[in-house]
């Protein structure tokens, strides 16, 4: 299958969305044509969480039986790996486990902990030599409680987001299914 010439070089692309914007869908079709892309499924909850595992299992379905599932928090490692293209489904749930780990909830900031994760995350991104994609949503399209743990989030996503579209060559944004190239 012939690859889509726009990711060639190892394009780092970035999707925002809402919930249920569409972003996921919109993601892998950027990958349309790559017959083994690394699908890593982040909200992976070593705890067995059974609707998470269904998502997992929905995602799947839709994308070509070639694609690999990773459920994985260590994207750092992931981007190190040279090779098949990777997409990152979803960034902001990767925050979620992120906080989880390291107990940052209980705090009006994430925390060291969660700051050297994202700079961690970053540095990886920058230096990835295979395509990437990595869907994440947009703070400002979500409602995410005015606590002390939703303002940590929200801080925390918002640094996530602007530092890897800083160093990313492509960022989308998707409302109701419309990508809309916004770098």
């Amino acid at each position: 299958m012939a690859q889509p010439t726009q990711f060639d070089r190892g394009t780092k692309t970035l999707v925002l969305g809402g919930a249920r914007s569409g972003k996921s869908e919109y993601a892998e079709s950027l990958l349309t044509g790559f017959a083994d892309v690394r699908y890593v499924a982040t909200g992976y909850s070593a705890s067995g969480d059974a609707a998470w595992a269904e998502r997992v299992t929905r995602h799947r379905r839709r994308r070509p039986t070639t694609w690999s599932t990773l459920e994985s928090l260590d994207l750092p490692t992931i981007l190190a790996e040279p090779g098949s293209p990777v997409l990152i489904d979803c960034l902001s749930l990767w925050l979620t486990r992120t906080m989880d780990a390291t107990d940052a909830w209980n705090a009006s900031a994430a925390g060291p902990a969660v700051e050297n994760r994202i700079s961690e995350v970053v540095t990886a991104w920058g230096a990835a030599v295979c395509t990437v994609v990595a869907v994440t949503s947009e703070v400002g399209l979500g409602v995410i409680p005015e606590t002390l743990a939703g303002a940590a989030f929200r801080d925390a996503l918002g640094v996530l987001n602007r530092t890897l579209a800083a160093v990313s060559d492509e960022v989308w944004l998707v409302v109701a299914g419309i990508p809309l190239r916004v770098k």
